[in-house]
């Protein structure tokens, strides 16, 4: 049975073995299981680092294809996924070990699977949330800590962020100490909203969510509307059922998906209404999770080495439609990021009509080999979003555009850890123009009201305009505009009025409009606060000064920099700032004969005279000084109160010779 097995499983992947006794469990066997192992965890930690080499279905066709190989042979190598709760955490934040591992949950696509598992018993069906696993702390009614699944061994401490959660609640009744398993979503309509003001910047919720909820600076986090819902008890608190701890929970104030009470009877239509409510969800759903009610029972069974035996993973079966694939579609975004898009013949899946998917980057399009004509099959990940599942005939893929299709300059090829983009190296592209146009006058920029991106574009064709700061000289094509299809007095007068209006602007959301990569709004906002609102201190900064700014990384530091180092830029915000009336917040009164006037200082350490170094860089401003985060021969003082410390800034200091000061010396100083 074993090798008829094998042999089917080979067969059905393209191996072919003319008899079966010849066949080598040693050879393309273990070669096979090799290359499996090797895909799905350089997909994994993709995965985990929120970027996606391959296709949700193409993953678990793969994970499947390895687990059957490993029943069969009954060989597990080394490293398999199989055996993996999770990835080990890569990042700058805490790592911290779970109390109780987080294990991941055993799935089935079948309903008689989860009438067999409950047999006799009865359980709790609820929505399996597509975001990021949270555990969050309660210690004497507070919120204490919070981490994320991370391995399911060890995660990461994202207490600062988890602060901000829109629907968790600030305090508790329950005194004790209490811990809760939950999972962090963004909903939808959430995440569309912050990925049209991101240039389309992100492939779904989860990855959004996974990025958010790991942000350094809690202001990101408080800015974009994550929601937490509960759906256990860890520790603290026990109860005979499990549907009672969710009441417990409910009745504290936190959010819990929605479950229903289900046994061997009336799981099929339980399953049945869940997926009905499917298309109504504003949050994803990779399915639903089943679990035993009784709490005493549950914890008797344990948990294999990944698996907890209580509950398991009800995944939707995939409704798969068979089409052709009609070509392919390069669109160019606002940071000249070109995104492929698959056409094909329309189908209907799950109750619409789709022609379209997102391929999401070139290494996704280049591994699927698709050329026009070839039998693809397309289905909705999580029921709502179209995507490639296999493409059957794989007649090749026929390149990227070496050119942009928009402005016929040369395209470029970038690889990331892997993952291969297109860009149009044409900042003047009219693709790039009229989307980095649209984002200016957004909600959030100068919020121009009745300048569409069609609008928009039709200026851009008859040379109204060719850059934002053209917007405000709009009023010089006045009667050409009212002489425009769709245009008219009445409709111009309206222009006209949201242009005047937009002309008073916040320096934050002015900055913000500017389109500068990987700078949203809150990190203009930073932006803004850190340089007492000054733009011209802004725009003659170096790295290292935005680099000092809470949340600001390398990247931010170096967008910021490379486009106010851009003469382009410079020019049509000069030109900008002619029409506009920038709101700039009145800084601190500067102390003009204060000894630290134009200085440059570098904080470091304990602190034991200010609460934080935030106050003690207000301080350092109200004297008219600056802060930095680097030391550099542009530093005059380095503040570390252990002035005889080995650490790499007191050596960088001793290097250049900058001056190295504690807290009472600098006080001494002012």
């Amino acid at each position: 049975m074993r090798y008829l097995l094998a042999k089917n499983i080979f067969l059905g992947y393209n191996y072919v073995c003319a008899n079966i006794e010849e066949f080598d469990f040693g050879g393309k066997f273990m070669e096979r299981m090799t290359e499996l192992i090797d895909v799905l965890n350089k997909a994994a930690a993709a995965y985990e680092n929120d970027r996606e080499i391959m296709t949700d279905f193409e993953y678990d066709r793969l994970y499947d294809e390895l687990l059957s190989l490993e029943a069969v042979s009954g060989v597990i190598l080394e490293g398999s996924p199989t055996q993996k709760v999770g990835y080990e955490v890569a990042s700058s934040l805490t790592k911290v070990r779970h109390d109780i591992p987080l294990l991941s949950l055993d799935k089935t696509k079948e309903i008689s699977k989860l009438e067999s598992f409950l047999e006799e018993h009865d359980g709790i069906l609820s929505w399996k949330l597509d975001g990021l696993t949270v555990v969050l702390k309660y210690s004497n009614g507070a919120l204490s800590q919070a981490l994320t699944r991370g391995n399911g061994e060890v995660g990461e401490d994202v207490t600062h962020n988890a602060k901000f959660f829109r629907n968790i609640p600030k305090e508790i009744e329950f005194k004790g100490d209490l811990a809760i398993r939950g999972e962090a979503v963004i909903s939808f309509s959430e995440f569309e909203r912050i990925n049209a003001m991101e240039d389309g910047k992100y492939k779904n919720p989860r990855n959004l969510c996974a990025g958010t909820i790991r942000q350094l600076d809690s202001r990101i986090f408080a800015s974009r509307k994550v929601d937490f819902f509960a759906f256990a008890i860890l520790s603290g608190v026990d109860f005979d059922n499990k549907s009672e701890g969710l009441k417990f929970l409910k009745n504290a104030g936190f959010a819990t998906a929605e479950y229903k009470l289900a046994n061997t009877n009336n799981v099929a239509d339980a399953v049945e209404n869940f997926k009905q409510a499917v298309e109504k969800m504003d949050y994803a759903t990779d399915g639903l999770v089943l679990t035993y009610d009784d709490a005493e029972y549950s914890a008797s069974l344990g948990a294999t080495s990944k698996f907890p035996r209580d509950s398991l993973a009800f995944k939707w079966a995939d409704e798969v439609a068979t089409t052709h694939l009609t070509g392919i579609e390069w669109n160019t975004s606002r940071t000249g990021l070109i995104n492929p898009v698959a056409l094909f013949e329309p189908v209907d899946i799950e109750g619409s009509t789709v022609q379209r998917a997102s391929l999401h980057n070139l290494s996704i399009a280049e591994a699927l080999e698709l050329g026009v004509g070839d039998e693809i099959s397309v289905y909705k990940a999580n029921m709502i979003i179209p995507q490639i599942a296999e493409n059957f005939t794989r007649s090749g893929f026929s390149g990227h555009p070496t050119v942009c299709l928009v402005c016929g300059k040369p395209t470029d090829v970038k690889d990331e850890n892997g993952v291969k983009t297109l860009h149009c190296t044409n900042l003047g592209c009219r693709a790039r123009v009229a989307r980095t146009i649209v984002h200016y006058v957004g909600r959030d920029g100068a919020n121009i009201e009745g300048l569409s991106e069609k609008t928009i574009e039709k200026f851009i064709d008859l040379g109204f305009i060719a850059n934002f700061s053209d917007i405000y000289r709009l009023n010089e094509y006045a009667d050409q505009i009212k002489s425009l299809e769709g245009f008219g007095e009445r409709s111009y007068a309206k222009l006209a009025e949201a242009v005047e209006k937009s002309k008073t602007m916040d320096l934050a959301n002015f900055i913000y409009a500017l389109g500068i990569d990987n700078i949203g709004l809150s990190g203009a906002k930073a932006l803004c606060r850190f340089f007492n609102h000054d733009l011209d201190g802004i725009r003659k900064a170096e790295p290292a000064d935005f680099s000092a700014i809470d949340g600001f990384g390398d990247i931010m530091a170096q967008s910021i920099y490379t486009f106010f180092k851009n003469p382009e830029n410079n020019r049509n915000v000069d030109t900008a700032l002619t029409h506009l009336n920038i709101i700039r917040p009145e800084a601190a009164p500067i102390s003009e004969n204060s000894p630290i006037t134009g200085k440059t200082f570098v904080v470091t350490g304990d602190l034991e005279h200010f609460a934080n170094r935030k106050a003690l860089t207000e301080r350092i401003e109200g004297l008219g000084g600056k802060v930095v985060g680097s030391v550099s021969k542009k530093t005059d003082y380095l503040i570390n109160n252990d002035t005889q410390s080995a650490s790499s800034k007191n050596k960088k200091a001793q290097e250049l010779g900058v001056a190295i000061i504690s807290e009472q010396d600098f006080l001494d100083l002012c």
